[in-house]
């Protein structure tokens, strides 16, 4: 397959084989890591491998209880990592403030992401499927804590890797036009939007079973792999919302507003904690 299909056909898996990963590929996923773009060449990022029982245990404890997460053989917690670069300034006679620089974080932060990228390519030419997993943010202390991360070090994402047991057939996405610009922005009509989100998840009164294999495949694979029906959850919270259309499922259901608005106050907090005063 060349890299262009490779790319196009990749798909966030959530169900794995119990498959070790063999050391010498572990390796490679770790140098393209590595080897990925760092703004300055600064490599602000550190990454904890996860392959023991009790750690992928606890981790799973942290985003909710995702069953990827404990099933896959090997989890990469992406991290920020400014604990190292201020102790090789404070030892160079000079200072880094990246912790108090939104600048700073903002260009880690696409560091780290592309770090886990390359790792996400190498892994699928290797035939491994692999997931992102964001809920880490929500219990950054608890895994500072449990994974000894010091100060000035932020968990930030997490990626799961492992031979895959199954493989969505399809993921919708917006048409490339739409997310691309020519020289200017292109400003789009009202119902012009509206088209482009239902052209890219179809009409919303089909069967739910089939819509949440489409938008919410999560609780899909998450039903495969734990005794509890997410998917009939899921359907009972629809109804109870009253979710009629695809905007109100996502960010009423989904990602809440509202509760995604009352977060910032614990992430902000949590970031605080580690020494991190970017938000002053």
């Amino acid at each position: 397959m060349n890299l262009y299909d490779l790319m196009m056909e990749r798909r966030s898996v959530r169900y794995f084989k119990d498959t070790k990963i063999p050391d010498h590929i572990l390796e490679k996923l770790i140098q393209v890591a590595n080897n990925a773009p760092s703004g300055g060449n600064i490599q602000p990022i550190s990454i904890i491998i996860v392959q023991g029982v009790e750690g992928k245990k606890k981790l799973t404890e942290f985003v909710g209880g995702q069953p990827w997460v404990k099933n896959a053989p090997l989890s990469m917690i992406f991290c920020i990592d400014f604990y190292r670069i201020k102790k090789w300034t404070l030892k160079s006679d000079t200072n880094f403030q990246g912790e108090n620089s939104l600048s700073h974080f903002l260009i880690a932060y696409a560091d780290l992401m592309c770090a886990a990228q390359n790792v996400v390519i190498l892994a699928e030419n290797y035939g491994l499927g692999s997931v992102y997993v964001g809920s880490i943010q929500s219990k950054i202390d608890n895994a500072r804590e449990y994974f000894s991360i010091p100060k000035y070090v932020l968990p930030m994402m997490i990626l799961s890797i492992g031979y895959p047991e199954s493989i969505p057939e399809f993921i919708p996405k917006l048409k490339h036009n739409l997310i691309a610009h020519n020289e200017k922005y292109k400003i789009l009509s009202d119902d012009e939007i509206v088209e482009a989100y239902n052209n890219k998840y179809g009409d919303f009164d089909i069967n739910v079973d089939k819509y949440l294999e489409k938008a919410y495949i999560e609780v899909v694979e998450a039903s495969k792999q734990h005794k509890t029906s997410w998917i009939k959850l899921v359907k009972k919270r629809m109804k109870k919302l009253e979710i009629r259309n695809h905007a109100q499922f996502l960010f009423k259901l989904r990602y809440p507003s509202k509760a995604m608005v009352e977060f910032n106050e614990k992430q902000i907090q949590a970031f605080k904690n580690a020494g991190f005063d970017i938000f002053q």
